[in-house]
């Protein structure tokens, strides 16, 4: 089979709105690296869009699927319960950045997380209200759609979304927003638009994902903490992308000194498989009523088994750590191409979270088309890049933490002579 047979295929079988990037079709994967099916290898610095901190295929999940596919594959966790399903649970309750006893309800998608996560802040809070930040990612449900705070292309003719939903400015140095612009931009909002008891949940990224790898300063996590205990409204960490040791901590959360009150994860949880999370204090995971929380493949007893791995894989290869090793080698190399290369305008990182953002050096504005340069230089040479940022000008390094230093290596060398060409 050729790709662009695949790709004909494609065309006439599914519909357009399902964006694909690449013109390639996958056939096998180990690790860090990918091949097509005409036999072409690739380096996977997108993996799955963040979802392979362990990388693709690793033995110990594989090893934990297989086991519990031997068993059984489903009974609906709330129709007929299992230990996997508790035992996740309980690890992770011992890991949240909580205050206090934890809880935590499994699911299967980043924003069927960030659903239920608002479900809860209002059953405990009987609150209507939500506020987010401009440029975050929260999903592409509706309500998480109505929280994303990003237009194109995902939000384009899917309107009205729910109400109760406001946005405040995310800090930005380079885009001259400061924290204290940021937390202004909050109270403008309990000015102009919601009164700040009826807000049930501030929901933020700790570190923006679409919206460019923009890392919330300490000194504003502190002041949202305060101003959320001033008015007895919930902090709610959407940690999708950056949980499970990519920014150098099994949550980025850990990094900042005050915690939030629920944390959303899915995406690595599972190296790969189908499964998310929410995690909270425990009198506010027990707001809903029985039943108010669920769905039929939540929790599905495989997902469990491979999340049960991950935590495992994170621990004995200290992926935190690695994380931050090859973080630091990256930016070194980004910060190095800077002479050669005037339309780097940042570059952001907090562990292997690493973005760095493009403008024109003539006009100093936003460059995607030199982002698409990159990304289009760099797969030439055989390594796949994933673009971000509210205005497509970002350059997000996603690379399994496992790959090996060799590969790393030679990535790196690419990603140089993409940038300084």
């Amino acid at each position: 089979m050729k790709n662009n047979e695949l790709n004909e295929r494609r065309l006439q079988a599914t519909p357009r709105g399902i964006g694909v990037m690449c013109p390639f079709y996958a056939d096998k994967a180990e690790n860090a690296t990918l091949w097509d099916v005409e036999g072409n290898e690739v380096i996977d610095f997108a993996a799955g869009i963040a979802v392979l901190n362990t990388g693709h295929r690793h033995p110990k999940v594989i090893a934990a699927i297989e086991t519990q596919l031997h068993a059984f594959t489903h009974t609906a966790y709330q129709i007929v319960p299992y230990e996997g399903y508790v035992a996740l649970a309980e690890r992770i309750n011992a890991r949240v950045p909580i205050d206090g006893p934890a809880k935590t309800a499994f699911f299967s998608t980043g924003a069927e997380a960030v659903e239920n996560a608002v479900k809860i802040a209002r059953a405990y809070t009987r609150r209507p209200g939500l506020i987010t930040f401009g440029g975050a990612f929260h999903g592409r449900t509706f309500m998480t759609m109505a929280l994303t705070g990003k237009v194109a292309p995902y939000k384009i003719g899917f309107g009205p979304f729910p109400g109760s939903v406001y946005h405040a400015q995310f800090p930005n140095t380079l885009h001259g927003v400061s924290s204290q612009d940021a937390l202004k931009s909050l109270e403008r909002i309990f000015k102009a638009d919601i009164a700040p008891d009826q807000v049930a949940a501030i929901i933020i990224e700790p570190v923006q994902g679409e919206g460019g790898f923009n890392v919330a300063p300490a000194d504003f996590m502190q002041g949202l903490r305060a101003l959320c205990d001033t008015h007895g409204i919930l902090l709610i960490a959407d940690e999708v992308q950056t949980g499970f040791a990519r920014t150098g901590k099994l949550f980025s959360m850990e990094h900042h000194c005050v915690k939030p009150d629920l944390i959303t994860m899915a995406k690595s949880l599972a190296g790969g498989m189908p499964l998310s999370a929410v995690s909270g204090r425990a009198e506010v995971m027990d707001a809903p009523a029985p039943g108010g929380l669920g769905g039929t493949y939540a929790g599905n007893p495989l997902a469990i088994a491979a999340a049960l791995a991950v935590l495992d894989v994170i621990d004995e290869e200290d992926l935190c750590t690695r994380a931050a090793h090859l973080g630091h080698h990256l930016v070194e190399v980004l910060n190095k191409a800077t002479s050669a290369c005037p339309f780097i305008a940042d570059i952001r990182a907090q562990g292997s979270m690493v973005a760095v953002e493009f403008n024109d050096p003539q006009t100093g504005m936003p460059s995607p088309e030199f982002t698409r340069q990159v990304q289009e230089r760099a797969l030439q040479e055989g390594l796949l890049l994933l673009s971000c940022g509210v205005h497509g000008n970002v350059i997000r390094f996603l690379y399994p933490l496992t790959v090996p230093e060799a590969q790393f290596r030679k990535a790196l060398d690419i990603i140089f002579a993409a940038l300084t060409r």
